[in-house]
C-alpha cells in the first residue's frame, strides 16, 4: 500500500520511482490537484525535466486532471522557472515534474496555483495528498479511457526567454565570456535560449562556453547539485583554463544558479542575494518609491551581511523559513521586490514572486557587464564574513540531536537561541571576541541535519563549526 505522507513533505512531492511515485500515484495526484486547486480555472499547465521517468508520470497526471474535467496544457521539457512563467503568463495552476538535484531514481512534483502562487503544507498540499490517498485506497483509477477534459501541447520556451530579457537588459553589456555548467540538466535547454540565440532572440554580447548541455537525467558527469562543492570542480577548472569572466552552474531543474568568479572561486549565494537586493532597491527608488517602502525577504540562514546591507540601503529586511512556498508567501504578504536563500534560490516580484535561477544569473551578468572590474571585485562589498557553507550530517534522530545541541548552549552568556527555521544560536561578540551564529536544520527530503556557521573571522568560524559538529557526532 502506497503511503503518500512518506514522500509528500512541507513544500513538494519527491519520491523513488516506481516504489513511491508511479503512474497510479501520479494519476491520483492529478485528479486531486484538479479537485482541490484547479477546479475554478478549468485548466492546468504541466512541465517536466529530463528524467527518464518524467514523460509517463506527466501523462498520468494530465489524465488524472482531465478525468476531473480540467484541460491539461503540456509544455514539455522545461526548467522549473519555465513552468512558473507558464503558470504566471497563462494564469493557470501548474505542476512541474522534477526531483531537482536528487539522483536519477527519484522524481517529484512542484505544484503551484495560478500566477505561480505556492502550494505547500499550509496552502493546499496536504489536502491534495489526503484526497489522492483516498483515491488510491478506494482503488479509483482513470485508466479506463474516460476523460472530461482535453490534453494539449504548447511550446513556451521562446516566450519565457523574451520575458526574462525584458526584466534585465544585457544588450549594452561589455563583452563577456560566460562558462555555463548545466550538469546535464534543464539549463542545457534554457541557457542557449535566454543567453544565446536558440529561441530566435537577438545575439547578446556574451560568448557562451557550454558544459554538459546534453539533457540526461542519469547525470553522467556529476550530480546536478552545485551546493556540493565537489560538483563545482569542473566549472572552476574550465573558468580558469579558458579565461572566462564568470562561471554559472545550475541544478537539475535550473531553478537554482551558483556563480564562480574569474579566479574560479565560488561566490556565496548570500553575496548574490545582497547584490541583487541592492540593484532591486535602487530600481524601486529610481521608479519613485522611498527606500523604506521597499521590502526584501531572506531566509534564516543567509549571511548576517544580507539584512545589514538591506538596512544600509534604507530598505526593510524580512526573515522567513527555508523553502519556496514559505518565501513566496512572505514575499506576497510584504509585497517584497526580491527574496534570496542561502541555497541559491532567488525570487522576484516581477516574476510572480517565484524563484528563477536564470533571472538571478542575468542580474549578476548585468552587474559585471556594467563594470570594468572583474567579478571578484564587483562582489567584494557584499562578502563580509567567513562562512562554513552547508555541512550535512546523517543522523538517526534529527530532533534528538538538535535538542542536545540546544541544551549545550542554553545559559551561555551572550547567546540568543531562535527557532524560526530549525535551531539558530547567535552571539553578537564583543570587544575581545568576534560575532558568530550557526543554524542546524533537518532536511525535508533526506535523513540529514544541515549545519551552517558564520562568524566575524576565520578562526571563530572554524571553532564554532568544529564544536557543533562534535556535538552532532557525539549525540
Amino acid at each position: 500500500m502506497t503511503t503518500l505522507s512518506d514522500f509528500i513533505k512541507a513544500y513538494d512531492v519527491r519520491g523513488l520511482v516506481p516504489d513511491q511515485l508511479n503512474i497510479d500515484v501520479s494519476w491520483a495526484l492529478g485528479a486531486a490537484f484538479a479537485e482541490v486547486v484547479a477546479h475554478d480555472h478549468g485548466s492546468v499547465v504541466v512541465g517536466h525535466d529530463m528524467r527518464p521517468s518524467s514523460p509517463e508520470l506527466v501523462e498520468a497526471f494530465a489524465r488524472g486532471a482531465a478525468a476531473r474535467g480540467c484541460d491539461a496544457v503540456l509544455i514539455g521539457l522545461a526548467s522549473t522557472d519555465g513552468l512558473y512563467y507558464a503558470s504566471g503568463a497563462l494564469d493557470l495552476p501548474g505542476a512541474m515534474f522534477t526531483a531537482s538535484h536528487n539522483p536519477a531514481r527519484y522524481n517529484g512534483i512542484k505544484l503551484c496555483r495560478a500566477g505561480a502562487r505556492p502550494v505547500g503544507q499550509d496552502s493546499g498540499l496536504f489536502d491534495i495528498r489526503d484526497r489522492a490517498q483516498q483515491l488510491l485506497d478506494d482503488g479509483v483509477s482513470g485508466f479506463d479511457g474516460v476523460t472530461a477534459g482535453s490534453v494539449t501541447h504548447r511550446d513556451l520556451l521562446a516566450d519565457y526567454a523574451a520575458f526574462l530579457r525584458e526584466r534585465v537588459d544585457l544588450s549594452a553589456s561589455r563583452p563577456l565570456r560566460v562558462t555555463v555548467d548545466a550538469g546535464n540538466g534543464m539549463a542545457g535547454l534554457t541557457a542557449p535560449a535566454v543567453l544565446g540565440t536558440d529561441a530566435g532572440l537577438p545575439e547578446l554580447p556574451l560568448t557562451l562556453d557550454p558544459m554538459f548541455f546534453e539533457l540526461d537525467g542519469t547525470f553522467p558527469n556529476h550530480e546536478a547539485n552545485p551546493l556540493d562543492p565537489r560538483n563545482l570542480v569542473d566549472l572552476q577548472a574550465r573558468v580558469r583554463t579558458h579565461g572566462a569572466d564568470i562561471g554559472l552552474a545550475f541544478d537539475g531543474d535550473a531553478d537554482r544558479c551558483f556563480v564562480v568568479d574569474e579566479k574560479g572561486d565560488p561566490v556565496s549565494p548570500s553575496a548574490i542575494t545582497a547584490m541583487i537586493a541592492d540593484r532591486e532597491i535602487a530600481r524601486e527608488v529610481a521608479a519613485g518609491a522611498t527606500a523604506d517602502q521597499v521590502a526584501v525577504v531572506h531566509n534564516a540562514i543567509t549571511s548576517a551581511a544580507v539584512p545589514e546591507i538591506i538596512r544600509e540601503k534604507g530598505a526593510r529586511p524580512v526573515i522567513t523559513r527555508v523553502g519556496h512556498s514559505f518565501v513566496k508567501a512572505v514575499m506576497s504578504e510584504h509585497d517584497a521586490v526580491f527574496g534570496g536563500e542561502h541555497s541559491a534560490h532567488y525570487y522576484f516580484r516581477d516574476f510572480w514572486f517565484a524563484d528563477t535561477g536564470m533571472l538571478a544569473a542575468m542580474h549578476v551578468l548585468a552587474a559585471l557587464g556594467e563594470s570594468d572590474a572583474p567579478l571578484s571585485e564587483v562582489m567584494a562589498p557584499y562578502s563580509r564574513y567567513p562562512a562554513s557553507g552547508e555541512i550535512n550530517s546523517e543522523v538517526a534522530d534529527a530532533a534528538a540531536v538538535a535538542a542536545a545541541v540546544r541544551s549545550a548552549h542554553e545559559g551561555d552568556e551572550g547567546v540568543r537561541i531562535e527557532e524560526v527555521d530549525g535551531l539558530t544560536v547567535r552571539h553578537d561578540g564583543g570587544a575581545d571576541s568576534a560575532m558568530w551564529w550557526f543554524n542546524l536544520r533537518p532536511s525535508n527530503t533526506e535523513p540529514l541535519l544541515r549545519l551552517n556557521v558564520e562568524a566575524g573571522d576565520d578562526e571563530t568560524m572554524a571553532r564554532v563549526r568544529d564544536d557543533v559538529l562534535a556535538l552532532i557526532r557525539k549525540a
